[in-house]
């Protein structure tokens, strides 16, 4: 695999393709951006963002978004040379970018906890996983910890934390500070994220059903209006600190993965696998 210093030096430079777009794998492709390396975030179309205010996935809508001092732009093609800059997003299928003549290598930023994991080596330079579900030296290269008690924690064999549901506290609130989908349906809503919110206070409608604010707070996630949601779903989040609530920009432990990922890419860089031979249309079939 090429050195990540050297990715955009060249004439048609590859970029690394990061699978995701909330603020985990925003997190992710704003440290790779940074470090110069040209990136790609690619939308997860089965789980729609929560928490827009701190990713890049409003891109995809707006056409460009400011995160931390890191601009993206969207891109229908988004390999286009240079026509992007260093970081883009797209909502085209995965299977169309996970091509070794388009990028140099795929970071799963996904976040599905309890999907079953393919092997994205293949014949790409290489695979890094994020969070439940990878195995490092078996379905990726290296794996980076997701979980609240080993975040940032890089696995160079063995399997990640299975997922165990545990949130990471906010002021001591965890799993109950989510507003859940109550029911498969269309979600809408006409409140925006930033909003102060009273505990049982209506947010949104949820196929019909009502979704209220769990407890007080401000609302810190808010899915975006018009996504299909299925049951069980987080649809809302709620930071229970006021005024001094949190709710734009990267947050701690996503910068934490983030770094991590970071350090995982040098390593591979440093000391590449041989490229294996595989068919690239199985890599998420």
């Amino acid at each position: 695999m090429h050195d990540p210093g050297l990715m955009i030096s060249g004439h048609d430079p590859k970029p690394v393709l990061v699978l995701g777009t909330d603020d985990i794998a925003s997190a992710v492709g704003h440290a790779l951006a940074r470090g110069g390396i040209r990136t790609v975030l690619v939308r997860d179309p089965t789980l729609p963002v929560l928490r827009r205010s701190m990713s890049f996935d409003d891109a995809v809508e707006y056409g460009s978004v400011l995160l931390d001092g890191i601009v993206a732009c969207a891109a229908d093609l988004p390999l286009l040379r240079g026509a992007c800059g260093l970081l883009s997003v797209t909502a085209r299928r995965p299977e169309e970018l996970l091509d070794p003549a388009l990028i140099e290598g795929v970071i799963d930023a996904r976040m599905r906890r309890r999907d079953e994991k393919h092997d994205l080596r293949g014949a790409l330079g290489f695979a890094i996983g994020l969070g439940p579900g990878f195995i490092a030296g078996g379905n990726v290269d290296l794996a980076v910890e997701t979980a609240p008690e080993a975040t940032g924690r890089i696995l160079r064999r063995g399997e990640t934390i299975p997922a165990h549901g545990k949130s990471v506290p906010i002021a001591g609130v965890g799993r109950e500070r989510f507003g859940r989908a109550p029911r498969p349906g269309l979600w809408w809503t006409h409140r925006a994220i930033g909003e102060a919110v009273e505990a049982d206070e209506v947010v949104g409608l949820c196929g019909g059903v009502q979704v209220r604010a769990p407890l007080r707070g401000c609302l810190r996630g808010l899915v975006r209006p018009g996504s299909e949601a299925h049951t069980g779903m987080r649809l809302l989040e709620v930071d229970p600190r006021g005024p001094k609530a949190r709710y734009q920009g990267i947050p701690p432990r996503a910068a934490a993965i983030a770094a991590a990922t970071l350090a995982a890419l040098r390593e591979l860089c440093d000391s590449p696998r041989p490229v294996a031979q595989a068919e690239t249309g199985a890599w998420l079939a």
